[in-house]
């Protein structure tokens, strides 16, 4: 066994939460302009939609039935609500055995938006105009609105994430369940991406709610073999994926 191949999960994959009341708030405010969307609680606390939880179960059944190529030793999330719920939901419809732990970790939470938080991008515009032009010229990568995080900041800790799930975790088969920004900053670490390519891939549309990316180790490491892909759902249940591309800045994901 070579130094790349025990280091690292046998199998990893890395999940969005199922659709949230902020996603569809959201798409409600984006759709009729507004400034601000209309949510009243905590990002943290912000719960799955129905859609959403049914989203998570169909993800269940499907690696149930070998749509996962195997299932989870460990799973970690996020603590936010919707996140951890996404898990639950999954673990509890046979997407892993009933023993799993499901291990919370601050590391994976949302990309904190700071004072844009609850903003959308004509409410950016409208209120906070410094911080778009800032955005503008700094770019979506490095842009870091007072009281949050750029993409960088996520990344930092990501790659600590990433020291743990190698400590802890080599050999075995891991679930990380997060955000849209979680999923799209593992692949620029696991993968090596410039700027330019994962934003480029960010541009191409939404990681869509509960879709997975997998990696499967070899002998050169972490290997993509899919990526945003969702399971099936059952007929009636209505679609997987939320409005794309998200284009707002201060969106809760």
């Amino acid at each position: 066994m070579n130094s790349a191949t025990s280091r690292w999960p046998s199998r990893l994959w890395l999940v969005r939460h199922g659709q949230s009341a902020g996603n569809v708030a959201r798409d409600a405010a984006h759709s009729a302009g507004a400034e601000r969307i209309a949510l009243d609680q905590r990002d943290v606390d912000v719960e799955l939609s129905a859609l959403g939880e049914r989203q998570s179960r169909a993800l269940g059944r499907w690696f149930s039935e070998g749509g996962g190529h195997g299932g989870p030793h460990a799973i970690l999330c996020s603590p936010y609500a919707r996140a951890h719920a996404t898990a639950t939901l999954f673990r509890d419809a046979g997407g892993a055995a009933v023993e799993t732990k499901l291990c919370i970790d601050e590391r994976l939470r949302e990309k904190e938006f700071g004072i844009l938080d609850g903003l959308t991008t004509a409410g950016i515009a409208t209120l906070v105009p410094e911080q778009a032009e800032f955005r503008r010229l700094l770019g979506k990568f490095y842009h870091r609105p007072p009281g949050g995080e750029s993409w960088c900041d996520v990344i930092l800790r990501l790659r600590s994430l990433l020291d743990t799930v190698s400590l802890h975790y080599a050999g075995k088969q891991v679930m990380i369940v997060g955000h849209q920004v979680v999923v799209l900053c593992m692949r620029y670490i696991i993968e090596g991406l410039s700027e330019a390519e994962i934003l480029a891939i960010d541009k191409e549309g939404d990681v869509a709610n509960c879709s997975v990316t997998e990696y499967v180790c070899d002998d050169n490491g972490l290997e993509l073999v899919r990526y945003n892909v969702t399971a099936p759902m059952e007929e009636g249940a209505g679609t997987t994926v939320t409005a794309a591309p998200d284009a707002m800045v201060g969106a809760r994901g």
